[in-house]
């Protein structure tokens, strides 16, 4: 115990508000003060702990001797020493020795660092305003039964000067907090309007697509057949070699229509799964672009993939697609490489080449780019854009997992 004045108790309080005023965070609050404090609470270790707004969770601020309350970014109030304080069931706590009080030493208490650090003589007092408690002052000696009564009087002169001031951080630092929240969410919501929209485009364009191969390519062979069919004789068998090229005809058309009907739903990705449908694409690809491209594709997903729900699945595949057609048609690459990944908490696909990199004039060429960051963006995936194999490009998926597809994944 400091023996003090009233006049130098006076004076010391009113240096700890000036010290106090353009702090604008707890811990260089804390900080600022702790020294003039020291004058007349002599201490080893001080710490003030607010409590969160929802009342279950608190934040320790500390000065002096670090300790593990001040690494936790909010700890459980159930599982703290000093619990009974701020749930405002005792008024104020003065121990001799916390190492041997069980007051402070209960079944889940996070009371480890009194022992680590020898905190043996200890105050705590209530900080409140409007008659609530927002938290807890707490001044700590090494030296046990070195506090009495009449410190803790101190203690509560100082808690009241700082309980207004460590309100108001708080309140600031929650309406920070809201006001990023509200950001976020409102930078989502447009992110998805603007996503919905480009994927609106790409779907339209697709539907657009497919109806031009259905009237140029397939209803066109069918009229044609049509008309063949007309020619043959009324009565009696057909002659064979009537009948052959209309056959044949037959043949060619629904060979056509499977294609149309695989760009637009891919049936290898269901029946065989999310590896061999992208190792059949990138194969057929390079193939029916008549060009010298080695590819490799390697899959350390242990079948993550094929657990995702079919929508996103299918996103995936779309945006695989588009990109090793962009690398097949577009970069002039010599070498592709698809990489399928699982880690924890989220997988991963990567289409690289060795082409000629991403340009303006290549961005400029449709709409494919947009659609790949759109698609990924509907399923909260993130897509990604870097260099590639020498120089290329690298079009990189993140897609994090949910708790059950990640045990599936493991």
């Amino acid at each position: 115990m400091v023996e003090t004045s009233p006049a130098a108790l006076l004076n010391h309080l009113f240096t700890i508000s000036r010290l106090l005023a353009g702090q604008l965070d707890f811990q260089s609050a804390i900080k600022a003060i702790a020294t003039e404090i020291g004058q007349i609470l002599p201490h080893d270790h001080l710490d003030v702990c607010i409590l969160r707004p929802d009342g279950q969770f608190h934040t320790a601020y500390e000065s002096g001797i670090e300790t593990d309350w001040g690494k936790q970014p909010q700890a459980p109030i159930a599982n703290s020493p000093i619990r009974a304080l701020l749930q405002g069931a005792v008024d104020h706590i003065l121990t001799e020795d916390a190492c041997s009080d069980p007051r402070f030493q209960f079944a889940g208490g996070f009371y480890k660092p009194i022992h680590d650090h020898g905190l043996r003589a200890r105050i705590h007092v209530p900080m409140m305003v409007h008659g609530e408690v927002i938290g807890a002052f707490s001044a700590s000696l090494r030296r046990a039964g070195a506090y009495a009564a009449e410190d803790v009087g101190i203690a509560r002169y100082i808690a009241d000067l700082l309980s207004p001031y460590f309100f108001a951080l708080r309140a600031a630092e929650q309406a920070q907090r809201s006001a990023i929240i509200e950001a976020e969410a409102r930078a989502r919501e447009e992110g998805l309007r603007h996503g919905a929209l480009k994927l609106t485009e790409a779907l339209e364009s697709e539907r657009q697509r497919i109806g031009m191969d259905l009237h140029d390519q397939t209803l066109a062979d069918l009229t044609r057949l049509t008309r063949h069919l007309e020619r043959l004789p009324r009565e009696g068998p057909a002659p064979a070699e009537a009948i052959e090229p209309i056959t044949r005809g037959l043949h060619l058309c629904m060979q056509d229509l499977r294609q149309i009907i695989e760009q637009a739903k891919p049936s290898l990705l269901q029946l065989f799964g999310f590896a061999h449908a992208i190792e059949h694409h990138l194969d057929r690809a390079i193939r029916d672009s008549g060009q010298d491209i080695n590819w490799t594709l390697n899959d350390d997903s242990g079948r993550a993939f094929d657990a995702l729900e079919p929508t996103v699945s299918i996103a995936l595949y779309r945006i695989a697609q588009e990109a090793i057609n962009n690398a097949v048609s577009h970069a002039e690459a010599g070498r592709i490489s698809v990489q399928l990944a699982a880690m924890p908490g989220q997988i991963s696909l990567a289409v690289s080449d060795d082409g000629k990199g991403i340009t303006k004039k290549r961005t400029r060429v449709g709409s494919g780019i947009d659609n790949m960051k759109t698609r990924a963006r509907l399923i909260s995936a993130r897509c990604t854009l870097a260099t590639g194999i020498g120089g290329g490009t690298s079009v990189g998926i993140v897609l994090p997992l949910s708790p059950s597809l990640q045990l599936v994944a493991e």
